[in-house]
């Protein structure tokens, strides 16, 4: 417990230095120049569009006005039972570890498949591969597919295995019941899954499990390993598995480190392509990348407005390297930390995008189900590209202001800019290949800092735009009367050989290592460290962390505290 308040007062310190560390002095910025070639496409926005985590124990998933936010959003995909939680839930009989707990009757797997049509959004689910059985599974798929008919077709086998305790000092966050946690056995048990499976309903897709290239524990050899967790799995599983799934946890000192992490989405991207060529061999072209989880933690900023302006530009650039799903963690999580101030802003600690009211340090959240700033953010999507838009390529002379483009199936050009400076407004100055804006002033959806809604309005022109401090704004072109607007984009070219992965000071590959602030590249947490997920304990005094699918409860008392519980909690167990 001691630990566990002397880590939540360095939070504190880290969050208020990174504030202050990051804030540029005023004055006048030169104009940053924008260059969109519309004749160059990048490939097309994923059916799935943005995705979101749900979790078995938010009873409040279905409510009317929250599957209202979430289809308003444009969420395409929603993944569940949620996190960590996944590899303890038995979706059969809807419960979790033990079953002796109840869960919330409203979240089982019926009602949630009720919840992803109300949305309009496509289901992936996580099969439990920590304490279920392949028969479990295949029973799930035959249920889902067979018996019911919801056409499920993405299943992830298990949720961060590689958290089981095989690496660093043997506890691990990840609930595993097999006697063997290494690569190898979850290779093999892999290929049994998928078999199961496919022998129900052989149009799903099964995905495995793999580190994030830079990430803690990417590159790690336990003993007894010939080689690291990627490797190994994809040698055994590489021709029985259709996606590959990382989690992308970035987070970073400041929050301009937070905003800079989507530029070494490439590199990632790069690394996991080699590794898919290299073991499935003529299939690596159908294999997918699917980030299930991702959001701001680990960074100064979860809910205020750097994690909104880093929401919409970390999905973009991953669909512009070819990423087909993308899942923000999460609808509803709660916390235990106190708030803080970044930017002059309230920032709640809390990894959802809808408030839990939960209440911390002697401060509680809005009102539940108020979206924090992380919602517009994702939201402010939906003015850029639906599902089906072609993505052109695009680049900006300053990397303060970010700039993704989408050619519509209209032959309109939407082109998003963010200005990641908290106090100055950017010029900008934009030119176009394969394209003509028509004249005059252009419609514009914008998301300032401190607003409670999307603002549309004509401003400015297609070629000059002045862009509040730490904003979003999306530029909605019409072509020039006469001009067909775009020639048809040319694809752009796919790079085959992986670069470096260069990755921001203190950032990790999956949430638990995020929140356990472990550098890239570290060799192994040292024991006394507060490793993921669930060993020592100690007694006092204190606020309870227990938490069902995703949504953090906190309860007075005299209580066993585990080390990392908070972080499994977060994680949806």
């Amino acid at each position: 417990m001691l630990r566990h308040l002397a880590l939540g007062a360095v939070a504190v310190l880290a969050v208020s230095a990174g504030v202050g560390a990051l804030a540029p002095s005023a004055g006048a910025a030169e104009t940053v120049g924008i260059k969109v070639d519309a004749g160059t496409s990048l490939g097309t926005v994923p059916s799935s569009g943005a995705g979101l985590n749900l979790g078995f124990g938010d009873d409040h998933m279905g409510d009317a006005n929250v599957t209202s936010l979430m289809k308003a959003a444009g969420v395409r995909q929603l993944r569940y039972p949620g996190g960590s939680g996944a590899d303890d839930y038995h979706w059969k009989t809807h419960t979790a570890g033990d079953g002796k707990g109840s869960l919330p009757s409203n979240t089982n797997f019926d009602h949630f498949m009720d919840i992803a049509k109300k949305v309009g959004a496509q289901p992936i689910l996580t099969a439990n591969y920590g304490s279920g059985t392949v028969k479990e599974a295949a029973d799930w798929v035959k249920y889902a597919n067979v018996d019911k008919g919801y056409g499920v077709k993405y299943w992830e086998i298990g949720n961060e295995v590689y958290g089981n305790g095989h690496y660093g000092d043997g506890k691990g966050w990840e609930r595993d019941d097999h006697a063997d946690k290494s690569p190898r056995e979850y290779g093999k048990n892999l290929v049994a899954y998928a078999k199961a499976m496919k022998a129900v309903d052989p149009t799903v897709k099964i995905g495995a499990v793999l580190t994030t290239p830079g990430g803690w524990p990417d590159k790690e050899k336990a003993p007894g390993d010939s080689a690291d967790w990627n490797n190994t799995v994809l040698s055994i599983a590489g021709s029985s598995i259709d996606f590959v799934i990382v989690h992308w946890y970035p987070g970073g000192t400041t929050t301009a480190d937070l905003l800079n992490t989507p530029s070494f989405i490439a590199g990632t991207t790069s690394e996991l392509r080699s590794l898919i060529a290299k073991y499935t061999g003529s299939r690596a072209a159908s294999v997918e990348i699917a980030v299930t989880e991702t959001d701001a933690v680990g960074s100064p900023a979860l809910t205020s407005q750097a994690a909104a302006l880093f929401a919409p530009d970390t999905y973009m650039t991953w669909f512009e390297q070819g990423a087909t799903h993308v899942d923000w963690w999460n609808l509803h999580n709660g916390t235990s930390e106190a708030p803080t101030t970044v930017h002059g802003e309230t920032d709640y600690r809390d990894g959802g995008i809808l408030s839990a009211e939960t209440c911390a340090g002697g401060k509680c959240q809005p009102p539940r189900d108020t979206p924090f700033p992380t919602y517009w953010g994702i939201r402010s999507l939906t003015a850029l590209a639906q599902p089906g838009d072609t993505m052109v390529k695009s680049s900006s002379g300053n990397s303060s202001v970010t700039v993704h483009a989408v050619r519509s199936s209209n032959g309109a050009l939407n082109v998003m800019l963010t200005n990641k400076s908290p106090q100055n407004a950017a010029q900008v100055s934009l030119s176009y290949a394969g394209f003509t804006p028509a004249a005059g002033a252009v419609t514009t959806v914008s998301y300032a800092q401190g607003g409670t809604a999307l603002t549309t309005a004509e401003r400015g022109t297609a070629v000059a735009q002045t862009l509040p401090p730490y904003s979003i704004t999306t530029l909605q072109l019409k072509p020039a009367s006469g001009t067909a607007g775009a020639d048809k984009p040319s694809p752009a070219p796919t790079p085959t050989a992986a670069t470096p992965v260069v990755s921001a000071s203190g950032t990790t590959g999956s949430r638990a290592q995020a929140e356990k602030g472990v550098p890239v590249g570290h060799p192994s947490p040292s024991p006394s460290s507060t490793s993921g997920g669930l060993a020592s304990t100690g007694a006092g005094n204190a606020v309870m962390y227990s938490a069902v699918g995703g949504l953090l409860v906190i309860a007075a008392g005299t209580v066993l505290v585990l080390r990392g519980r908070r972080r499994k909690a977060l994680h949806g167990k």
